[in-house]
């Protein structure tokens, strides 16, 4: 039984130590691009509003 138990236990890894760190304000702006609207796009009142909510937050986030 020894024989089949080393094995593996030489694959097992310590998962913290194999993840990448994730910048939480990168993934943040990465999330949060600016929106570009054309002049042919035909948006309602609340899509626009939640662009702008989108762009100004992202602004105030992540330009610097």
């Amino acid at each position: 039984m020894l024989p089949l138990i080393l094995p593996l236990a030489s694959c097992a890894t310590n998962s913290a130590a194999t993840k990448p760190a994730v910048d939480p304000e990168a993934a943040t702006c990465a999330a949060l691009r600016p929106i570009y609207v054309s002049k042919n796009d035909v948006l309602t009142d609340e899509t626009a509003k939640a662009i702008l909510v989108n762009d100004e937050t992202w602004a105030r986030l992540c330009k610097k």
